[in-house]
């Protein structure tokens, strides 16, 4: 089907990030430092992105794509608590996944709930909670197959936990599943964008 859809310029992207949280449909992310269209069933083809690129790297263009399809509403997230997930839950299958420390979304409300829009999402505490919680991470992956996963942590030491445990899963499966980490700052800011 050939339909408008967005288009970004690697070459001029600077990996801001700065479409994704304008992108109302989640359908970017940044990978390896880049922005990309990770559905373009996703992408509507109005281009509210553009204005927010700072680069001028998004542009709408028309061309043989996958028809549009609305996105979900708000994943239905519960239980949030990670340890009381049950890996098998159907929110899980084929999900973008967000693995976030328990004070992000206290701490930076408006960044969380972009990168929670239409995703399923889990919280944990590292320190708090004292468990290894890559088992229960890895048995996530393998009885859902997500299509991505992120974790969202604070800069503080503890936080660390969070994408230690997704990316011991990861090993331990042996998936190739796109993995990135942001990092809040104490002030609620994002300071670090990391692709793993």
């Amino acid at each position: 089907m050939v339909r408008n859809i967005v288009t970004i310029d690697t070459e001029k992207c600077s990996g801001c990030g700065i479409c994704v949280s304008a992108c109302h449909e989640g359908a970017l992310a940044i990978q390896n430092g880049k922005a990309v269209l990770t559905r373009d069933d996703y992408c509507d083809g109005l281009g509210n992105c553009l204005p927010a690129c700072p680069e001028g790297a998004l542009i709408i263009e028309k061309r043989d794509t996958t028809p549009y399809a609305a996105p979900p509403p708000a994943a239905a997230n519960w239980p949030l608590q990670l340890k009381l997930t049950q890996p098998a839950s159907p929110r899980l299958t084929n999900a973008d996944i967000v693995i976030s420390a328990d004070c992000a979304a206290f701490a930076a409300p408006f960044i969380y709930a972009k990168q929670a829009a239409r995703k399923a999402v889990l919280i944990g505490c590292p320190k708090l909670d004292d468990i290894d919680y890559s088992e229960k991470i890895a048995e996530i992956i393998i009885q859902n197959t997500p299509r991505s996963i992120t974790a969202l942590r604070m800069e503080v030491p503890c936080c660390g936990g969070i994408p230690w445990f997704i990316q011991k899963a990861l090993e331990k499966t042996k998936a190739s599943i796109p993995f990135q980490t942001l990092t809040l700052s104490i002030h609620g800011e994002l300071c670090e964008e990391a692709a793993q």
